[in-house]
């Protein structure tokens, strides 16, 4: 396993137990959001990093770490809001909540590994920064085909760009956990 995917893996890892914690807490109440209300709490959090990044400091006692993995585990609820579509109500099981989730991610780590292959890690070099305006960006996308009932002529669908979303997300995050690795610079 090269040092990619391990990095990505304990960045999942990260993430998984922000997940699982937050389900024991409060359950699966984010079954009742419908994709676009997924959409804007992303997005909720991005701007949020964005403007830590602009002003460099926060008057609510927590960075961006936390905000990416929101965004993570945003886009994961969101992929799977698309394939089952918003619950009447909030109740599903957690192991199977916890699948689904474990297999959105899954999805999202081959398309990084197939991406990594053809631009050769580029992403290493990336600003942190960078990657909140990709992610902003692939939100603006995704209202966009969202307010058009999915509707594209050329453009890859939502499902597409939460996938993006989770990959930006982690590179953020990996840099943010690996700040001495010097691929990173």
């Amino acid at each position: 396993m090269n040092k990619t995917d391990q990095q990505f893996d304990h960045v999942i890892s990260v993430c998984k137990d922000i997940f699982v914690k937050k389900m024991k807490d409060y359950g699966t109440a984010w079954r009742i959001l419908r994709p676009s209300s997924v959409t804007d709490q992303i997005f909720i959090k991005a701007q949020r990093i964005r403007s830590i990044e602009t002003k460099g400091v926060t008057k609510v006692n927590e960075g961006i770490r936390s905000e990416f993995i929101g965004i993570v585990n945003y886009a994961a609820m969101g992929l799977i809001q698309l394939e089952l579509g918003p619950a009447d109500k909030p109740g599903m099981d957690p192991d199977q909540a916890l699948k689904l989730y474990l297999e959105k991610l899954h999805a999202a780590k081959s398309l990084m590994s197939d991406k990594n292959h053809d631009y050769d890690e580029a992403w290493r070099k990336m600003r942190i920064s960078s990657f909140t305006d990709l992610i902003l960006m692939k939100l603006h996308r995704t209202k966009e085909i969202e307010d058009k009932k999915g509707k594209t002529l050329i453009s890859e669908g939502i499902d597409a760009n939460y996938l993006d979303i989770i990959n930006y997300a982690v590179f953020a995050l990996i840099k943010i956990e690996f700040p001495d690795d010097p691929d990173n610079k």
